[in-house]
């Protein structure tokens, strides 16, 4: 397979390798890009939780990003674990002084799997004042949209209010994940400047979902990196993460991870 589509990645390691930076590099090779990382948090964690948690110092994870950016460059940029503001701070202040012009994919990381916070609280304006106002995209799930918007989602139309606000916070596009609403079809809900777009599919039953939000949020990155349409992006980044869940390998005792390296065509 070529590579097509450069991807700096710019989150926290997960120990497990379901989730985080891991499952980052695994979903961008398995759809044809060259990933590249800035590491901001390490992790202790597997399939059932988030024991221990250690924090990069800011500067040295803008050293990362810029190092990088001076040599290999971008044609994408995606965040994850931000765990507090002078990380989002440093990661912002990157991003306007070396990375104009390269879109930002924003998966706003508030919550593990389990429900364990990777977040400091005290952040969240700081997210929404500094960052997403950067974003070509947010990728937010139900929690975190509800936590961004104050709206509370309930049922799949809600989706359409939280994303409409969340737009009003300056992102260029908002994806609500519809996922942990009930209901036996999930329904993520895009919308843009000019346009609204909804994804619908049957819930999968499987208990290996961990890392999903991740490995979404990457996988539309890479589209995006390699020059695929907004659309286009997510409705294949849904369809490889749906076949990683269907095919995943069933490990652990808890929420088990994705089988990121399934083959796919990287320009379906």
């Amino acid at each position: 397979m070529s590579m097509s589509g450069r991807v700096l990645i710019v989150a926290g390691s997960d120990s497990g390798g379901g989730a985080g930076i891991q499952a980052d590099l695994k979903t961008v090779m398995a759809l044809g890009g060259y990933a590249t990382t800035a590491i901001t948090a390490l992790t202790a964690q597997n399939t059932q939780g988030v024991f221990g948690i250690v924090g990069v110092e800011p500067a040295f994870i803008a050293q990362q990003m810029r190092v990088v950016l001076d040599d290999i460059g971008a044609d994408c940029i995606k965040t994850g674990m931000l765990h507090n503001a002078a990380v989002i701070d440093a990661v912002a202040d990157v991003l306007e002084t070396v990375a104009n012009g390269i879109p930002v994919v924003v998966d706003p990381v508030m919550y593990a799997k389990g429900g364990d916070s990777l977040l400091d609280p005290a952040a969240r304006e700081t997210l929404i004042r500094r960052l997403l106002p950067k974003a070509a995209l947010i990728t937010p799930n139900v929690r975190e949209a509800e936590a961004l918007s104050g709206l509370a989602i309930r049922q799949p139309d809600d989706l359409a209010a939280a994303a409409r606000r969340l737009l009003a916070l300056g992102p260029a596009a908002v994806l609500v994940k519809g996922g942990h609403l009930p209901g036996e079809t999930v329904t993520d809900w895009l919308i843009w400047r000019n346009g609204e777009k909804t994804f619908t599919a049957p819930r999968a039953t499987s208990r290996n979902t961990h890392g999903t939000g991740c490995t979404l949020a990457s996988a539309i990155a890479a589209g995006l990196a390699q020059g695929l349409p907004l659309s286009t992006a997510v409705k294949r980044a849904l369809a490889y993460v749906q076949e990683a869940i269907r095919t995943a390998p069933g490990l652990g005792k808890g929420c088990g991870p994705l089988n990121h390296g399934h083959t796919v065509r990287p320009w379906n």
